[in-house]
């Protein structure tokens, strides 16, 4: 380990892209008992799981991402971690501002699976 480099604060968020949203909703809170934390219509539904968060995005939201499950990992900088993700053989994406909830900078990893990283507001740019 490098300890030079900072390692993420904590694993903020994963969250799977769903086709249909609303009726995965329906399935996780019934049949896994996951309680509701937020939610954005049926583009983000998110759940409370401990110290993490849980959540279901529609494409849109989705968006560098198309399917599967995206680990989201908090940090205070986003710009040293992406000089080292080019470095390493990654993508930057890019980032999004979601103005009073953060930014999130999306990655792609060298086998091209999407990776984000989410900053709280006011954080290191």
């Amino acid at each position: 380990m490098n300890p030079a480099i900072e390692s993420p604060k904590r694993l903020q968020n994963v969250f799977v892209v769903a086709e249909r949203p609303a009726e995965l909703h329906a399935f996780y809170a019934s049949a896994l008992g996951l309680q509701l934390k937020f939610r954005d219509q049926d583009r983000w539904i998110q759940y409370g799981v401990g110290n993490t968060s849980v959540a279901l995005a529609c494409r849109e939201e989705a968006v560098p991402a198309t399917s599967g499950v995206v680990m989201v990992f908090e940090v205070e900088d986003f710009a040293a971690t992406a000089q080292r993700v080019a470095a390493l053989g990654g993508e930057v994406l890019g980032m999004r501002d979601m103005g009073a909830h953060g930014a999130v900078l999306s990655l792609r990893d060298p086998e091209g699976n999407i990776v984000q990283l989410f900053k709280r507001q006011g954080s290191t740019p």
